[in-house]
């Protein structure tokens, strides 16, 4: 393989991102990202179960989790306040009220971790993350997915200390992956619940 072909996949995808689809980089400042990370790594993160499946990264939940075995959503633990203002940021530059924000999922992906293609599951409406530690390789394709060519692909790196949108479009004509990480990564996400 050539040189150059060994970084093509960090390389961002020619033309727009799907509808719906904001990014945004440096919305976190470096000290706000280093003491996020600090904060993250002392959860309780466990691996993620999904039916009998259980994943590389490492998750916890606040406000519902969703039980993939009865295919239900569920209570869970109130957000620790120490993220109460990570979350009022994030619904500002939303355009929602923090209390919309009923869902939020903190991850831990080691290096070599990947998230396999999905949909977000269908008791969540609009997604809000924020990427810290290691870049990640966000890879978008249309929903479903019938005859993927890998032209139809779009990729984003994703850089430390960004935050994205996912709504209408993006959020429900798209499924999204994570390319394996090179370092360990760390994300945030928040979700609104379906009306």
């Amino acid at each position: 393989m050539a040189q150059a072909g060994l970084f093509d996949d960090l390389a961002p995808s020619p033309g727009a991102l799907p509808d719906g689809l904001v990014y945004q980089d440096g919305f976190l400042s470096a000290a706000e990202e280093t003491a996020l990370i600090a904060l993250m790594a002392r959860l309780p993160l466990q691996e993620a179960r999904y039916k009998s499946y259980t994943a590389r990264r490492r998750v916890v939940s606040y406000g519902s989790r969703f039980d993939y075995d009865a295919n239900e959503l569920l209570p869970s633990g109130e957000l620790i306040e120490e993220l109460h203002p990570l979350r009022a940021r994030m619904a500002q530059w939303a355009g929602v009220a923090p209390e919309a924000l009923a869902h939020v999922l903190v991850a831990e992906y080691l290096p070599g971790t990947p998230l396999g293609w999905h949909r977000d599951v269908p008791d969540f409406e609009e997604i809000f993350g924020v990427s810290m530690g290691g870049t990640a390789l966000l890879r978008l394709r249309p929903y479903p997915p019938v005859r993927p060519k890998r032209e139809d692909i779009i990729k984003l790196p994703v850089q430390p200390r960004s935050i994205y949108a996912m709504r209408g479009t993006a959020r429900w004509g798209w499924q999204h992956s994570v390319a394996p990480v090179d370092a360990t990564r760390w994300s945030i996400t928040f979700r609104t619940l379906r009306r």
